[in-house]
Parts: structure tokens; sequence; C-alpha cells
């Protein structure tokens, strides 16, 4: 996946996420919703890393081709 493949998943997700917190204004969210809710904000946080990390990877001269998205976990995790 390249840097735009990358930016234009992000796009898809933040739309997404506006929507399930639209969909739910004046309404408590299901569960379902809930859990599609978090998963989209995990793929979120593994796209923009991913992407921070590929930009820093060219930065500093090396091929972003090498960068592997890291597992939820580890995104997520990595201030704890």
């Amino acid at each position: 996946m390249d840097d735009t493949e990358i930016v234009r998943r992000i796009d898809e997700l933040v739309e997404e996420e506006h929507r399930l917190e639209r969909s739910h204004i004046d309404e408590p969210m299901s569960t379902s919703d809930q859990e599609r809710l978090q998963s989209v904000e995990e793929q979120l946080d593994q796209c923009w890393d991913l992407l921070r990390r590929r930009r820093a990877r060219r930065s500093a001269g090396g091929d972003p081709d090498d960068v592997e998205t890291r597992p939820v976990d580890t995104v997520e995790r990595y201030r704890q």
C-alpha cells in the first residue's frame, strides 16, 4: 500500500466514523455500532501510524515499502 492508498483509506474510515457518530446523536449507540466504531478508530490509528513511519523512513533515506502495518495492540498501547 502506498501513501496515496493509505490516505484514501484514512478518508474512508473518517467518513465511516463520522457517519456512525452522526447516526446516534439523539439515541444510544448499539453494541454492534460501538464495536464497529472502536474497530474503525483502531484502523485509523494503524493507518496514521503506518503513514508516519513510512514518511519517517523516506526522510531518513530508507525504503518506505519496508514498513509494515503494526498490530492494533502495538499501536494502541504505545503510550502505556
